[in-house]
């Protein structure tokens, strides 16, 4: 699913599950997950080995991938990229520095939110017409767990770029049904990349097999 949002120089790697026999772990990462439930441990372990298969597709090095600050991933010098991993679902998107800026990628199951709070703590008023809008005139798919994930891949992106925390109230969301895509309005001053503030970022989205995933990757060049 994911190779259909993010076109090369990334690479890109998905597990509907996990295997049998789970992929080896470095020791660092061992450590990192020694309190971890066996649950949590699958997906952290999978969703490393699609990181380290991406990875070796760019000719990347094969070495542990940690949480840093506030769980972003660490990458190897030279590269950057995105994971995500849902109930049923692991992906990894990487690339070389250089050749894109930044990426995000989140994925959920296709389904209403558990607790319907959380939709007015991750939508603003104008989000929720919106999505009143879209259930309307598009049924099929939850429109308000995809609004979650694309808020979700906004702050994959964000979080690299400036070191700082993003809540969900300072983007605002416009989802188009037809074209799959998304675009996020930054409503606070938004990174610099090039010398250029970027106070939009323009997304992808698909469904399938009962998921939603979403995608932002930010290139070289871009415009202010």
């Amino acid at each position: 699913m994911i190779e259909e949002l993010l076109p090369p120089p990334l690479a890109v790697v998905e597990s509907f599950g996990d295997p049998e026999q789970p992929p080896p772990l470095f020791p660092e990462e061992e450590r990192a997950i020694a309190r971890a439930v066996d649950g949590r441990r699958r997906e952290f372990t999978t969703v490393r080995h699609c990181a380290r298969q991406a990875l070796a597709a760019l000719g990347g090095p094969a070495v542990p991938l940690l949480p840093g600050e506030r769980g972003a991933p660490g990458w190897p010098d030279g590269f950057l990229g995105s994971m995500t991993h849902c109930r049923g679902y692991r992906a990894a998107a990487v690339a070389r520095v250089g050749e894109v800026v930044g990426v995000g990628i989140d994925a959920e199951p296709d389904e209403p939110l558990r607790d319907r709070e959380v939709l007015r703590l991750i939508a603003l008023p104008e989000e929720r017409e919106m999505l009143a809008r879209l259930d309307a005139t598009h049924p099929g798919v939850s429109w308000e767990r995809l609004l979650f994930s694309a808020k979700e891949s906004v702050y994959k992106v964000w979080f690299p770029l400036t070191r700082k925390w993003l809540d969900f109230e300072e983007a605002r969301l416009v989802i188009d049904p037809e074209g799959r895509t998304f675009e996020a309005e930054l409503l606070v001053p938004g990174p610099v990349v090039d010398g250029a503030k970027i106070q939009n970022f323009s997304g992808r989205w698909t469904s399938g097999k009962g998921l939603l995933v979403t995608s932002i990757s930010l290139f070289p060049g871009l415009p202010e």
